[in-house]
């Protein structure tokens, strides 16, 4: 763990009333659930929350928001704890993992999907009835979360970010009111929701579109990393003949000698073509051509897959682990930069990094939207994971990744996806996550709606001076 923080203490009878106003559960530190209920996904996180409430609806949320306004408690909200911003350390942490509830609406093409679900239930549910959620490359992520800060899966040229597809959110702001957030009930806030992250109000619950996906061309083709100069000029002059029904990337990955790792692939390095194709079978199988009479990879998955498997394609851990992640937005890949990429990529160079992933964004995705959501114009994504142990080797891992970036520089737009960024790094570089007109309406409606910034936890965003 990175830091250890004193166990606060507050008068029990507060947290008694608070829980016989409630259905859900209240967890204080010296409760023997505390320990485990406090943890974050990523385990390099240790948080010592002043208490911890676990609601059963949005009514619980109410409640729970009253309470800390009363208390003068800042407030984190978590579902997953993919994403840790700032750790919840002296506040009220309000865990969303009891909000399950999922409906789907075949007719309308919807789904409800409630705080605490991850995306892997409301793809299955989905599925059933036809269609697909705009999930990123792991279900096991909370839909919410993943929504709120834009959300660029395998569909996303197609049919554009998450953020883009919500009818309506329901939420509570930091004034302890339940509304309603859509195009037509509190615009300005429906505005802000899509892409500016959690720290203007907690949502509860969200109506989403579905498409009518069951059946992808994807998977991956594995090349000798000797090869990675000429697999990544490739793919560079592959992108601008694709159409938008191609979500693709590359990845240098470099697989780490543990167990858990396929003996095949353990300690082994490779260069990586992944992608997800919507349109025909047919002519997924011809975009493809354009790799197998290339060359013949060492690994060739690609096939027609039930949507329902597209986990696959990248393959995510779903148990918590410890890990470091970053991020920039590329502005070209040019020779010198495809050579940076493979060169600070190379264990032999000390890279602790497990992968370097490029991702192709653009299509649908770069269509103008009245989002907070920017950076529409960016079309390539750097996303680099490193898996740490000591909070020694997560300084190393976040040391070796900014001097990466900094090698990069002339290639980045100096811009940044805030989803793929975690703790310090995401703080100070909230302002790149944004055009400059967003950022300052998003300060504009932090200070309507959360001016006393009670919502501290979540994106960085400081309410305007008046």
């Amino acid at each position: 763990m990175l830091q250890t923080f004193t166990k606060p203490s507050f008068i029990g009878d507060s947290w008694a009333f608070l829980q016989s106003r409630l259905q859900g559960t209240v967890i204080v530190p010296d409760d023997q659930r505390y320990d485990q209920a406090r943890l974050a996904w990523n385990l390099t996180v240790d948080q010592q929350p002043a208490g911890i409430v676990v609601p059963k609806s949005a009514a619980d949320v109410v409640e729970a928001v009253r309470f800390a306004r009363q208390e003068g408690l800042s407030i984190a909200v978590q579902a997953t704890g993919h994403g840790n911003v700032r750790p919840a350390n002296d506040c009220l942490l309000i865990l969303t993992s009891d909000l399950q509830g999922v409906e789907i609406d075949a007719q309308a093409q919807t789904a409800w999907v409630e705080a605490g679900v991850k995306w892997g239930v409301v793809l299955a549910k989905a599925q059933a009835a036809g269609l697909a959620p705009l999930l990123g490359s792991s279900p096991d992520v909370g839909a919410v979360g993943y929504t709120l800060g834009g959300g660029m899966g395998w569909l996303g040229r197609k049919y554009g970010l998450s953020a883009d597809n919500v009818n309506y959110f329901e939420v509570v702001t930091p004034d302890g009111q339940l509304r309603r957030v859509s195009a037509t009930e509190n615009s300005d806030l429906f505005w802000g929701l899509r892409g500016g992250g959690g720290s203007l109000a907690i949502v509860t619950g969200m109506e989403i579109k579905l498409y009518p996906v069951t059946t992808v061309y994807g998977g991956n083709l594995f090349y000798p990393i000797e090869q990675a100069k000429a697999v990544i000029s490739r793919y560079r002059d592959w992108l601008p003949s694709v159409p938008d029904e191609l979500t693709s990337s590359f990845a240098i990955m470099n697989f780490p000698p543990i167990p858990d790792v396929p003996e095949f692939l353990r300690g082994q390095s490779f260069v990586v073509i992944r992608g997800c194709y919507t349109g025909s079978m047919e002519d997924g199988e011809a975009l493809l051509e354009y790799w197998r009479a290339w060359q013949t990879p060492l690994i060739d998955d690609f096939k027609p897959l039930p949507f329902s498997e597209v986990a696959t394609i990248s393959n995510e851990p779903v148990e918590p682990t410890a890990a470091m992640s970053t991020s920039a937005w590329l502005r070209e890949l040019s020779d010198e930069a495809i050579e940076i990429l493979i060169d600070r990529m190379k264990p032999a160079n000390g890279s602790p990094l497990v992968f370097a992933e490029v991702r192709h964004v653009g299509g649908a995705v770069a269509r103008p939207q009245a989002t907070a959501y920017s950076n529409r114009d960016a079309s390539l994504i750097l996303h680099m994971l490193g898996m740490v142990f000591s909070p020694e080797s997560h300084q190393a891992a976040q040391q070796y990744a900014a001097q990466f970036k900094q090698a990069l520089q002339p290639y980045l737009t100096g811009r940044v996806y805030m989803n793929f960024l975690e703790g310090t790094e995401s703080q100070e570089q909230i302002r790149n996550g944004y055009a400059p007109e967003a950022y300052e309406r998003l300060t504009q409606l932090k200070a309507k709606y959360d001016p006393d910034n009670v919502l501290a936890y979540g994106f960085n965003i400081q309410p305007a001076r008046k």
